[in-house]
């Protein structure tokens, strides 16, 4: 497990995101608030419903009001304000557990291709991919282009493959895949990428999980679409003011009735399947 080491990003780090569009930092949370959540992961995943995947553990804290002890971390929200600045609105979350064996691929795509109808402009929304697990070639970590944030959308097509979680992806000819990058982690390492940057990740064959927790964010200064989209979705102030007039939910309670909206096929934050 890495050590906590630092609090927020360093000038190189912010650096190289702008260039890049991700960087990897270590030591996101203190351990023992690192090991809290690990725990707390666990708890969840041994009571997922029958039948339910873990890959599909989406907005989790929409009903775990617990889990904003971590997404709303001071040491969580210096890493983000170094990217979107000192006004701060957490826009989702999700649980990504591939589990050992059988564990299904994320196609190459872009963050802000799914929230195109959400935010506006959807690639100024950040994600802080922490690992839980360790995060391998073996056992299908993200792989990433750099650079490929500033290259604008592309065009999707469908895909038809069982071991996928999105049924679009973006079209293979736009797609240089030669020049990817794995991002390879350890427990409480984590990476930032832009909502523009081009990534993937392959299937898990090995015998070993990778789970990530992606905590995503946006600056207060974007406007975020209640009514451009077919389900309920809140957005939470974590730092800062509102400078949009966006309306924020409350982080002490739970809301069923968003993850009820959401009906079948629509596992996550702005993807149908």
């Amino acid at each position: 497990m890495s050590t906590h080491t630092t609090r927020g990003l360093s000038p190189a780090q912010v650096e190289t995101y702008r260039t890049d569009g991700y960087v990897v930092g270590d030591g996101l949370f203190q351990p023992d608030t690192f090991v809290a959540l690990k725990d707390h992961f666990e708890r969840k995943l041994a009571a997922l419903p029958e039948g339910e995947r873990p890959e599909d553990m989406d907005v989790p804290h929409f009903t775990d009001p617990e889990l904003f002890r971590w997404l709303l971390d001071p040491d969580v929200l210096d890493v983000v304000e170094g990217v979107v600045g000192p006004d701060i609105a957490l826009f989702t979350s999700h649980f990504f557990c591939k589990p050992a064996g059988d564990g299904k691929s994320v196609p190459w795509h872009t963050d802000g291709y799914f929230w195109r109808d959400m935010i506006e402009p959807a690639g100024q929304a950040m994600t802080i991919w922490l690992a839980i697990d360790p995060s391998t070639l073996e056992n299908g970590c993200m792989k990433v282009i750099p650079g490929s944030h500033t290259s604008g959308d592309g065009d999707y097509r469908q895909v038809s493959d069982d071991n996928s979680v999105f049924d679009e992806e973006l079209d293979q000819n736009q797609v240089d895949a030669g020049r990817a990058v794995p991002v390879q982690l350890r427990p409480n390492q984590y990476s930032i990428h832009s909502g523009a940057l081009v990534h993937s990740s392959e299937v898990n064959r090995s015998a070993l999980r990778r789970c990530g927790f992606t905590m995503r964010y946006i600056s207060t200064r974007t406007r975020f679409n209640h009514d451009g989209i077919g389900h309920k979705h809140q957005i939470f102030l974590a730092r800062g003011k509102d400078h949009a007039g966006n309306t924020y939910a409350d982080p002490d309670r739970a809301h069923p009735e968003l993850v009820e909206s959401r009906g079948p096929g629509q596992n996550f934050v702005g993807a149908q399947r």
